[in-house]
């Protein structure tokens, strides 16, 4: 899934608006609904562009993480079934 808007595009609007911009001019300018708006500022309200970068490693980190553990599991139930069969 392509996103338009980066996360330094999304700290950048609102900043602007909160520095007093109405939302629907806001959107208006940019292009976005209102429901992109409100879950953006729950995700990245009160963050700094570096803030946002770091999130994203961490979420790039964990997803890689997640799958690490879901293989090795998946290797342990293999092993496990392998044994089973054995006896």
């Amino acid at each position: 899934m392509k996103k338009r808007f980066t996360e330094e595009q999304i700290i950048g609007f609102l900043r602007e608006a909160e520095a007093g911009l109405p939302i629907k001019e806001l959107r208006r300018q940019h292009g976005f609904s209102e429901a992109s708006y409100y879950v953006w500022r729950s995700k990245f309200g009160g963050m700094s562009v570096s803030d946002a970068k770091r999130l994203k490693e961490l979420e790039t980190e964990n997803a890689r993480l997640k799958k690490m553990l879901a293989e090795s599991m998946l290797e342990i139930e293999v092993t496990r079934e392998a044994l089973r069969k054995k006896w």
